[in-house]
């Protein structure tokens, strides 16, 4: 008996000996240190040390199955920052790969089959299951992500609808089971619950967010999502401690900073943004991804000074992933052009254009729009040549996955006016691009930059009033400055002068020969402009206006979402209840 413990003592001796080497495969890897280990991961990841995280998974990423959703969590979260389609690649084939590890691991012949009889169970092999079924539906919750990524126009989304479908099924059967073991409460099992609170309020967080024409293309596969209900379910999860909760704390941030302000109303949870990242700015300080949600948030309250100054520490906390400085010249890019410091804004612009693959048309498009606000002597000693530029972007427009990208489709279109012999100039097309990115309902948390960009406008306005030889874009450039003149003055509260420039635009709706998207854009905002003076009929009326009567114009799906969200906030109802 003696002599086989020390068996056992001198097998595990043999097996470790090469541990700095490469561990052998031989030596099993448990449910607990696998979990310790990814957990490791992360923390290496909030402190910037990436590459060390992708060593620590990697030599088990095919033997378990944590080893293998941390290493394709990690590449995920790269491909969503760089949007570029190298990454998406790589961060696919990762995910493939981890989908077959968990895919060894799960319950035979099944779907999901009785998960609550292996709660119930609660053996070593059973645990292993459950967890293995967690760890698949989150790879394929993943893979619907890089999806969403890669196409704002949801055709490949709906294509994924399946795979989709098969994660919100396992979520649910997880979420049963949970619900029929609320006395187990071992680590694993916390660890299990966090994996199903991501997951169900990933899923009821994305699907609320989609306009219900999308919906009902992926309703015949039972989909529905129930918003308030998916950030309940990531918000106990940030608050667990559980491997997943800097994950759900993630997600809620990337809500609250990015997609309610893009795909929403502008309306995202500041303070609760705040609370979230509290204690990681304690745990993390020099942390690159805690620091930028710091700035994004000071950035969103209107401190752009504050915010500036913490983008340039995040931009100082790393080397090794460029991917977040590219992050943060966009967002310097901007805090400078809502105040109007054109040639700061025109240097990262600049940097853009030449580190970051993302979007060339975009970026270009972006640098000459910046450029046509500044005079004449300030153009100069740049040395660029704005017309030249606005002639690139069209050759620089890519297709993903067979789609373009709809801001890119706008920055060419936009262009194409800089193709005749002798062009006729954009008016402030660097708002324009401000309005596109909703970048008014920041600007407009502050008055002093509002008013000054009020004065830029109706300088614009004056100029296009006294042209002595109006050309054929005439009605729509000034329908553009009446639409930002709107906004401005929406946010200083002259809410009576925003009205009237808004249905100035509509009333010029048979004149507008190129930029159709300012009539249900405008629409859109004088039905808020009515929801916030209380008239919600008026508001419904016009929002469902925009919805109903308008195709085929730039940036369709991003107003779509808009508008989905300003009638579900409107109805008041929790959105995505039927």
């Amino acid at each position: 008996m003696a002599h086989h413990v020390g068996n056992g003592g001198a097998e595990e001796e043999d097996c470790f000996e090469d541990a700095y080497d490469r561990i052998p495969a031989a030596c099993k890897m448990d449910l607990h240190t696998a979990i310790q280990e990814t957990q490791c991961a992360l923390n290496l990841v909030l402190n910037n040390k990436f590459s060390e995280a992708l060593d620590l998974l990697k030599p088990w990423s095919r033997d378990s199955m944590y080893h293998a959703l941390g290493y394709s969590t990690i590449l995920v979260m790269q491909a969503t920052m760089t949007f570029e389609h190298r990454d998406i690649q790589a961060a696919m084939s990762t995910i493939k790969d981890a989908l077959q590890t968990c895919q060894r691991f799960r319950k035979r012949n099944s779907v999901v089959g009785s998960l609550t009889s292996l709660i119930s169970k609660q053996s070593n092999l059973q645990e292993e299951e459950m967890h293995a079924e967690i760890c698949y539906a989150e790879c394929l919750l993943q893979k619907a992500t890089l999806t969403f990524v890669q196409d704002e126009n949801m055709i490949s989304f709906i294509k994924g609808g399946l795979k989709i479908r098969t994660s919100y099924q396992i979520y649910k059967e997880c979420q049963n089971s949970l619900n029929a073991a609320q006395d187990v409460q071992s680590d694993a099992f916390k660890q299990f619950e966090g994996g199903v609170k991501l997951g169900i309020g990933s899923f009821n967080l994305m699907l609320s967010l989609l306009p219900q024409r999308i919906l009902r293309l992926l309703e015949f596969i039972g989909f529905s999502g129930n918003r308030g209900f998916g950030l309940s379910q990531l918000r106990e999860g940030a608050s667990s401690q559980s491997l997943r909760s800097v994950l759900c704390a993630l997600t809620l941030l990337f809500y609250n900073t990015y997609v309610s302000l893009i795909l929403g109303t502008g309306e995202g949870n500041l303070l609760e943004a705040e609370s979230l990242l509290e204690p990681y700015q304690q745990k993390y300080p020099k942390g690159s991804i805690i620091l930028f949600y710091s700035a994004r948030i000071s950035a969103l309250r209107g401190n752009f000074e504050k915010a500036r100054a913490m983008y340039e520490e995040c931009i100082s906390s790393q080397q090794e992933w460029k991917q977040i400085h590219h992050l943060c010249y966009w967002e310097l890019m901007w805090t400078h052009s809502y105040q109007q410091e054109w040639q700061q804004a025109y240097l990262y612009a600049d940097l853009l254009c030449k580190e970051s693959r993302w979007s060339k048309a975009i970026y270009v498009y972006q640098k000459a729009a910046i450029l046509s606000m500044m005079t004449e002597e300030e153009v100069k000693t740049t040395g660029e040549d704005i017309m030249e530029l606005f002639r690139q972007v069209e050759g620089l427009k890519q297709r993903l996955a067979g789609k373009s990208i709809p801001t890119e489709k706008f920055a060419v279109r936009k262009s194409r006016r800089y193709k005749a012999a002798s062009p006729i100039p954009l008016v402030i097309p660097a708002l324009e691009m401000m309005y596109v990115w909703n970048g008014f309902t920041i600007v407009g948390k502050r008055a002093d930059s509002t008013e000054a960009l009020l004065v830029t406008i109706e300088t614009a306005e004056e100029q296009l009033r006294n042209d002595p030889s109006p050309s054929e874009f005439h009605p729509d450039d000034s329908c553009l400055v009446q639409m930002l003149k709107g906004l401005c003055l929406k946010h200083l509260g002259r809410l009576l002068q925003a009205e009237l420039c808004f249905t100035q635009v509509l009333s010029s709706e048979s004149r507008i020969r190129y930029d159709h998207y300012l009539i249900p854009f405008t629409l859109y905002e004088l039905g808020l402009l009515h929801k916030q003076q209380g008239d919600f009929a008026k508001a419904t009326t016009y929002i469902e206006n925009a919805k109903t009567n308008y195709k085929d114009y730039s940036m369709e799906s991003r107003l779509h979402f808009r508008i989905h969200a300003a009638l579900s906030s409107l109805k008041g109802s929790p959105v995505g209840t039927p």
